[in-house]
């Protein structure tokens, strides 16, 4: 099997499970009509015109009925592959979905492989990459924001906005190759500094550089929100760590006591940080201790410290700021990282301690001051404020940006060898290059390989 044939395909398209429904996806060459053998209405089906719904039941080999099924009919060339096509909506649960599938397998579907049929709307022109890629970036979103870039993604905003900036870079390597096809004296004199390495429409080159890094720079907002970040919560024992987690979470899942080392493991969850994903980890008190088992669990906050994407450090406000936090806020597993620092216990120790300045002062035990810490920890992670909803499209995949990155890397350089005086012909490739690089992004430039390898981290049955 390989991506790239036009063979009907079929595959579960919803969670295996119990359930209300079961969606089963086929696609392809001759699909209805194999459908249609192992269907209770053949002729129904054969005749269905695309965009309709026919009723009846799926057969198995020998003609029992499997399960009652409504099925939803497309027409080439206004299907989501661009081929024939029908989805199953079987009765949901595990054992219905795989007799229906192997029955299909009977009647000669092959199993779909991995973002085959994406695969197939791309090829078929009813999706550019960038678009195709945005379709696992909606299955995945865990936020409102990561959905609403995915959406804008998926309607074709940043297509629109790669076609804009390259269709400014072709209008440049024409002026510069217009000059390289014809002999000097077939232009005027006033073309003579053109001809002597001025690059034609130099202002348009630079006007396009100037949004090709501003969508590179993009990439890391967007990138939070898709993938989302981990936000350690760290201090000494004793600190309040567990009650600011059970606070930020709004349940109670860590244990809390006011026996220091009452936390001997770090525990995490899922929480939504003004539209950015952030994976909250609850760790153990670090101090010395003989305790072997103490000591393993402060070796374990250690290593989840220095995966931290930032580090929300607790001081107990009772005590203040003692010698063994000024040694943890500097250690090399601390120090550079992004940092909030939590001055807890407020509720009790506003006039027996004296923070410093900048620190968050909060009572995890009363909820006083905890509705700023999102706020810190958003701005913390994104270094700045972004809209995903509204703005300018940005990117969120990795191949994305650095296809953006080696594109601004090549108009820099013709820019640069334009400043210098060199000739056309040799700033040219650096222009072409570039254009390249943004046809790559939206697959008009593209491989088999390239295509391959981005369509198999996709989920069956997309």
């Amino acid at each position: 099997m390989f991506y790239g044939d036009d063979s009907p395909i079929a595959a579960v398209a919803t969670p295996p499970g119990q359930g209300a429904l079961a969606v089963i996806r086929t696609s392809g060459k001759n699909a209805i009509e194999l459908l249609a053998e192992r269907f209770s209405a053949p002729r129904k089906l054969t005749t269905a015109a695309g965009n309709t719904i026919v009723y009846g039941w799926i057969l198995g080999k020998d003609r029992s009925r499997l399960d009652e099924t409504l099925v939803s009919v497309y027409r080439a060339p206004k299907s989501y592959t661009g081929e024939d096509g029908a989805d199953i909506s079987c009765h949901g649960g595990y054992a219905v979905a795989k007799a229906a599938l192997e029955t299909l397998h009977d009647a000669g579907f092959r199993d779909a492989l991995p973002g085959e049929f994406t695969f197939r709307a791309f090829m078929n022109g009813k999706l550019d990459l960038t678009r195709a890629e945005s379709v696992m970036e909606i299955v995945s979103a865990k936020t409102d924001k990561a959905h609403a870039g995915a959406v804008r993604r998926l309607s074709g905003d940043l297509e629109t906005e790669i076609r804009a900036i390259k269709e400014k870079l072709v209008r440049v390597l024409a002026g510069a190759e217009l000059f390289l096809d014809y002999s000097e004296d077939e232009f005027a004199e006033a073309d003579a500094d053109e001809r002597s390495g001025m690059l034609p429409q130099r202002e348009l080159a630079r006007e396009a550089l100037a949004e090709l890094r501003e969508l590179a720079a993009s990439f890391h907002i967007e990138n939070l929100y898709q993938e989302g970040a981990l936000a350690v919560i760290a201090g000494r024992p004793n600190a309040g760590k567990s009650s600011l987690f059970n606070r930020l979470l709004k349940e109670d899942r860590a244990i809390v006591s006011e026996s220091p080392g009452a936390t001997r493991d770090w525990l995490e969850a899922w929480i939504a940080v003004e539209g950015i994903p952030v994976r909250l980890a609850d760790t153990a008190g670090i101090r010395d201790s003989s305790d072997a088992i103490e000591k393993n669990s402060v070796e374990r906050s250690i290593e989840l410290i220095k995966c931290a994407d930032v580090i929300l450090y607790i001081v107990d406000g009772t005590v203040g700021l003692v010698d063994e936090d000024k040694r943890l806020l500097h250690s090399e597993e601390i120090a550079g990282k992004p940092l909030i620092m939590v001055w807890n216990k407020d509720d009790v120790a506003r006039d027996m301690t004296d923070p410093p300045a900048g620190v968050e002062r909060v009572s995890a035990k009363t909820g006083k001051g905890v509705p700023n810490l999102p706020a810190r920890i958003a701005e913390a992670l994104a270094g700045r404020k972004a809209d995903a909803e509204g703005g300018r499209i940005g990117v969120a995949s990795a191949r994305q940006k650095a296809l953006i990155d080696k594109a601004v890397e090549q108009v820099v350089d013709a820019l640069d060898m334009a400043d210098k005086g060199r000739a056309l012909d040799i700033i040219a490739p650096s222009l072409r290059e570039a254009v390249d690089c943004l046809g790559e992004i939206t697959g008009e430039v593209s491989t088999a390989d390239i295509l391959e390898v981005m369509f198999s981290s996709f989920c069956v049955g997309k």
